[in-house]
């Protein structure tokens, strides 16, 4: 006798279509994800990520000193507010946590493929739909398939800006026989106690790692491209009765949201003024700031004053930047880099100091929007031939020659001054109704296509530029060298350009 049993699938369509796919489980993905669970009728969601885990940036970066530079208070989104943040501006574990509380709470989990990587990205015009090709990591998994493919009615980019790390091209650099690092390949067995360190690069990252490296080596030196403007963190912790307060009476908490909000909102003429009272004031803050912080050092005080206008490039907030420079075993370096050898760093002088690691602080490939990934938009014409003058979107969101797609934090909506959070949320509420068109057409057996107006993205784009110009962001004194032939850099690399990680 034999027991009746149900027929069974012997596969999952679902595995390989979808009528959603986003790229990256960071800030973007997830409020992405749950606009589109709470707006649409769309259950045939996936997330595809590359790491273990979400977080994005916040689960990469994972270097000493890694914090945001954000009012906590404002680095939550607006429909889950964190109440009970410890300081008033969060560790890097503290953010990574919170989002994912956030994936937790919100059931997306069950829609993420981790260790999953897009490879390609191709829109089929007779289809209608986008083809992705993905490769797979991870012991178990790798086993089954190395790669495949997923067909889906709508592509969605929250890759970010900082995801892939920017190597500069000094000569010699695998020839370095010491500890080679990113600080978004941060090597957390590694110790750096009583260890000779450089750190290449000065910027919003450089500003977190030298002051806490500072206390344990035996010897730090930070080369120095183009100094930067600096002004006061002021951070400090949020008191248990605090957050008891911001937890139990939410009118309170929304207060010091709005008003924090306000008081960012309100340093915008830093950027659209460079002549403002409120750039005088961070010039002579700033100034302040480094006569106070190197009274031992006073020869390095012109060195760290920039030549632009403030707002240029990102003002950076630090309480111990300049301090930390201060101590007798952090030199600064500005002379060029000529090459890096086996046991250290040469400037252009012909001076070579040796060191156990080296530190690139060097940012990210952040004009290079969704790169690595290749993207083939109508008729197989790829992304690169699009942007060939410039990244564009429409709102930053939407792409010429690329239907039903959207990406987040995209070209002309990063900030200098305020929360990302913000703009991530205008822009996930924006591709959700899109989406939700999109469904409703698949629900009544139709299809559905968005496609931008190519004149529509060029009177967008020739009012956006044309603003830019009016702005700090325009100064002529702002700029990075961006290949072998920047002569007129003062820089401290000289060549520089882009690099794979050499590991």
């Amino acid at each position: 006798m034999t027991c009746s049993q149900p027929l069974r699938p012997v596969r999952n369509p679902d595995y390989t279509d979808s009528t959603v796919a986003i790229i990256g489980s960071g800030f973007s993905g997830i409020c992405t994800a749950i606009d589109i669970i709470k707006r649409t009728q769309c259950r045939n969601l996936l997330i595809l990520e590359k790491g273990n885990q979400v977080g994005g940036t916040w689960n990469d970066n994972r270097y000493p000193g890694c914090a945001c530079d954000v009012w906590s208070a404002l680095y939550s989104f607006s429909f889950e507010q964190k109440s009970d943040w410890s300081r008033e501006y969060p560790g890097q574990e503290e953010v990574r946590d919170y989002l994912i509380h956030v994936a937790e709470k919100y059931g997306l989990y069950r829609y993420i493929r981790f260790g999953t990587t897009v490879q390609e990205a191709r829109w089929d015009d007779s289809q209608g739909r986008w083809i992705l090709d993905v490769n797979v990591s991870g012991t178990v998994d790798s086993q089954v398939h190395e790669s495949y493919q997923i067909t889906t009615d709508f592509l969605v980019s929250a890759v970010g800006q900082l995801n892939i790390p920017s190597w500069s091209s000094i000569p010699g650099i695998d020839d370095f026989t010491g500890k080679l690092m990113h600080s978004a390949r941060w090597d957390r067995t590694y110790d750096f106690t009583d260890k000779r360190v450089a750190v290449v690069g000065n910027g919003a990252t450089a500003a977190q790692i030298v002051p806490e490296m500072a206390k344990s080596v035996s010897h730090l030196a930070v080369y120095q491209r183009n100094p930067n403007w600096i002004m006061p963190r002021m951070d400090r912790t949020v008191s248990p009765v605090q957050q008891f307060i911001l937890s139990y009476f939410p009118p309170v908490r929304w207060c010091k949201r709005a008003m924090m909000m306000c008081l960012r909102e309100a340093t915008f003429s830093i950027f659209t003024n460079a002549e403002s009272s409120l750039s005088r004031t961070i010039r002579k803050t700033c100034a302040k700031m480094i006569e106070t912080g190197l009274q031992d050092k006073p020869e390095l005080c012109d060195k760290l004053v920039p030549k632009y206008s403030p707002g240029c490039k990102r003002i950076l907030l630090s309480d111990d930047y300049y301090t930390a420079l201060n101590r007798p075993n952090v030199d600064l370096e500005t002379r060029p880099i000529r090459r890096v050898t086996t046991s250290g760093i040469e400037t252009a002088d012909g001076e070579l100091q040796e060191y156990d690691l080296i530190v690139f602080a060097t940012g990210f490939r952040s004009v290079e929007f969704m790169h690595p990934i290749r993207v083939y938009g109508k008729h197989g014409r790829p992304l690169s031939e699009i942007w060939k003058d410039g990244a564009a979107a429409y709102r930053g969101v939407t792409v010429e020659d690329l239907p039903n797609f959207g990406m987040l934090y995209g070209p002309n909506t990063n900030l200098g001054h305020n929360s990302i959070i913000l703009m991530i949320e205008a822009q996930s509420r924006y591709l959700s109704t899109l989406v939700g068109e999109v469904v409703q057409a698949k629900i009544r057996g139709d299809s559905l296509v968005f496609q931008l107006r190519p004149e529509a993205m060029t009177a967008y784009n020739d009012r956006i530029q044309s603003q830019l110009e009016r702005t700090s962001f325009s100064d002529p004194n702002c700029y990075s060298c961006i290949n072998e032939n920047c002569h007129e850099c003062n820089g401290m690399i000289t060549g520089l350009k882009e690099r794979g990680n050499p590991a």
